[in-house]
């Protein structure tokens, strides 16, 4: 292969200079592949791992593919469309992909579409024209689009002969990306009865064993062909000022193109300008803009030399720009996979690229809450978990970043010597007491508390709870004590990125052992961890919380449950609660609708609405439901009246002797008597007289006694 015609990564370059003479469309007898890889895409060779890959689609078997970004996944379902007979439907996640994915074969002089919500009226009726001419080899679609049972006899009609699914990880349920209609794809491929041809450059074997399972019915021939991208340099760095930290990098490479990835809206929109102000050419991106702005910064970073798109997870999927130079990342990723996806953006045309992920406690403990607050289910929480521990691990790590990062998909290496961790090795030294001593004070508390209350434990710092449990009696009292509470921190953090103890989602964060770590707890192993990430950690300011280290798991499940009220109703999450008003129920811990009612933000119509799910949540249980009546005074001086009010009518049920006949208000009445003035009459009017005769004087009673 010549190295300056490399393909997918210089797809542009070589549609814009290779001569084409005819427009592909229902050409008889089919080019082999081979051919048509010169002729229409102007490349001399496969890359490694294509030509097997494209064999087996032409052939029309089902197949798997998992290669990495930029190692020409759209040439293995591009070439086989132009060999075969009938139409190719291409599913793709993104209308950006699509687009640019057309335009540039449309430039070869292949007929290819979209249909998408982005199209205008006449790129919409040029591919339904082409359609009806059985002129289209490639049609691109979105995985919504399947939805409609029209697309489905469409494609019939139209021949469709080959399925291809682009960024196939989207139907695993267990990733980073999940959209659910590519659970639809399946179904579409029976209905068709075509051969299914899949591609992603990120998933481990548990999402590549979803995928098979959710596309195909029985097994598709699997393609593995390495994660390694041998051309981009690793870096983490804890945080230190991130934004000096960004402005840093950024400055050694000005004039080239970068991707800064953020975890909130708002940073992009500051740290872009911060760029700006630096003589940098940025743009924020985030999927709060309008969609006409968002097309034009996708345009800019496709058109513009030099531009840095400051951006959350919502760009980038879909860009195929070759000569991305860097990708930082201001705040840590959800994941390892999304990691790897998204510094895949950069150097797809094989030139060096660099990359620098910025860590802090902050991100961990924002990134464990979004798990814990999301909606799925407790097995799914506990993988979202193990998948975010393993970047703790590469961010932690001891020796060669990329030997750990393809540790991780399945793959060994040597050291890369293109790493931070090559280049300068970092002081080590063996944790194994500590660890030990760590370990023991989780399973003396019984592995129900999180990593504040532990360090209290180690150390010996007295607190309500650490009384209130009786842990200053344990054998673990105290044996840390020698040690600064920062440091202690590093370590938990150091166990859970080397998964010795792992977060309990059902026990609102609490600290499990895992079973790596119980030979290093009976004496069998050590374990090393690195010195300066402690050294680091004592410079670090501590990250303000919103609520007490001990009351932040709560919160987070009270996040959780708003959410999905909210999700459920279709309204923002502020909508249900504030976060101020869940941080007060966080703090307060109301065990009953009147102390729920006393609230700020919890009005009369939310508490009917909201409190007892909110309520369960805090105290575990189901609250018993009182009556409507009662349950609109809660909270209110009505409502301690209403009680005593009930409790006077069961003391006279029967009359003052308790030989008389039964007899009670109804809960509609005594809720009225409970706002009424403390006047006979009064009392009488509501309950009438021969009510009045029995409850009238002592309810007054009770009205002149509040």
């Amino acid at each position: 292969m010549k190295a300056s015609r490399t393909n997918e990564s210089q797809e542009k370059l070589a549609v814009d200079s290779c001569p084409v003479t005819q427009a592909v469309g229902s050409v008889h007898p089919m080019p082999a592949p081979a051919e048509l890889l010169s002729t229409i895409f102007g490349f001399d060779a496969f890359r490694p791992g294509q030509a097997e890959i494209v064999e087996a689609v032409t052939a029309g078997h089902d197949v798997l593919a998992i290669m990495p970004t930029g190692g020409g996944k759209s040439l293995c379902y591009q070439l086989p469309a132009l060999s075969r007979d009938g139409l190719t439907v291409v599913i793709s996640p993104l209308i950006a992909l699509m687009r640019d994915q057309v335009r540039a074969l449309t430039a070869a002089g292949v007929s290819a579409g979209a249909l998408t919500s982005g199209n205008t009226e006449e790129e919409t009726s040029a591919v339904w024209q082409a359609i009806e001419a059985g002129e289209l080899k490639l049609l691109y679609i979105a995985p919504e689009r399947l939805a409609s049972g029209g697309t489905e006899r469409m494609l019939k009609r139209a021949n469709c002969s080959l399925i291809a699914v682009d960024e196939a990880h989207c139907v695993s349920q267990w990733g980073h990306d999940f959209r659910p209609d590519y659970l639809r794809i399946g179904g579409l491929r029976r209905a068709l009865d075509v051969p299914l041809a899949a591609f992603t450059a990120t998933a481990d074997a548990e999402t590549r064993e979803e995928i098979a399972r959710r596309l195909f019915d029985g097994e598709p021939e699997v393609f593995l062909h390495g994660f390694d991208r041998p051309n981009i340099t690793l870096r983490f760095q804890p945080k230190d000022q991130p934004r000096r930290q960004i402005l840093s990098f950024a400055a050694a490479r000005k004039g080239q193109s970068g991707i800064v990835y953020c975890g909130t809206r708002a940073k992009t929109e500051g740290l872009a300008k911060a760029l700006r102000d630096d003589g940098h050419a940025a743009c924020h991106y985030h999927a709060g803009m309008e969609a006409d702005e968002r097309r034009n910064v996708e345009t800019r970073f496709q058109q513009e030399d030099g531009l840095i798109v400051v951006a959350t997870v919502a760009f980038g999927m879909g860009i195929d720009k070759p000569d991305i130079r860097w990708v930082a990342h201001a705040d840590l990723p959800k994941s390892i996979e999304a990691y790897y996806q998204e510094i895949g953006r950069a150097g797809r045309d094989g030139a060096p690229a660099d990359t620098l992920t910025l860590f802090g406690a902050d991100d961990i403990r924002f990134r464990r809450q979004q798990i814990d607050e999301g909606l799925a289910p407790p097995e799914m929480k506990s993988a979202d978990h193990g998948r975010l521990n393993a970047l703790l691990g590469l961010a932690e790590a001891q020796r060669c970043r990329r030997m750990a990062l393809l540790r991780y998909f399945g793959e060994t290496a040597d050291p890369c010597g293109n790493c931070d961790l090559c280049e300068a090795p970092p002081e080590l030294f063996d944790a194994t007491t500590e660890v030990r001593k760590a370990l023991s004070a989780m399973l003396r508390t019984e592995e129900r508390f999180g990593i504040g209350h532990l360090i209290d434990v180690l150390r010996g710092t007295g607190t309500d709870k650490t009384r209130r449990f009786g842990h200053e009696d344990l054998p673990t009292w105290g044996v840390g004590a020698e040690t600064p509470k920062h440091q202690w921190q590093a370590i938990f953090r150091q166990m859970m990125g080397l998964d010795l103890v792992r977060p309990d989602a059902e026990r609102h964060g609490a600290l499990r052992m895992t079973d790596p770590a119980r030979p290093i707890l009976r004496g069998e192993e050590s374990v090393t961890l690195r010195r300066d990430t402690i050294r680091r950690a004592e410079r670090r300011p501590a990250v303000k919380q919103l609520v007490g280290e001990e009351d932040a798991p709560l919160l987070s499940a009270l996040k959780a449950r708003r959410r999905a009220l909210a999700e459920a109703q279709g309204v923002p999450a502020y909508v249900v609660f504030t976060d101020r008003t869940l941080i007060e129920m966080a703090e307060t811990r109301p065990e009953t609708l009147d102390a729920m009612a006393r609230v700020g933000g919890v009005g009369a119509t939310k508490l009917q609405r909201y409190g007892a799910t909110f309520l369960s949540v805090i105290t575990g249980d189901a609250p018993e439901a009182p009556h409507p009546a009662r349950r609109k005074l809660a909270g209110r001086t009505e409502g301690a009246i209403y009680d005593r009010l009930l409790s006077v009518q069961n003391d006279l049920a029967r009359g003052e002797t308790g030989h008389d006949k039964p007899m009670s208000c109804s809960s509609a009445q005594l809720a009225k008597v409970a706002r009424a003035p403390a006047d006979p009459d009064a009392v009488a009017r509501i309950i009438g007289d021969r009510h009045a005769a029995r409850f009238g004087a002592a309810f007054v009673d009770v009205l002149r006694e509040n």
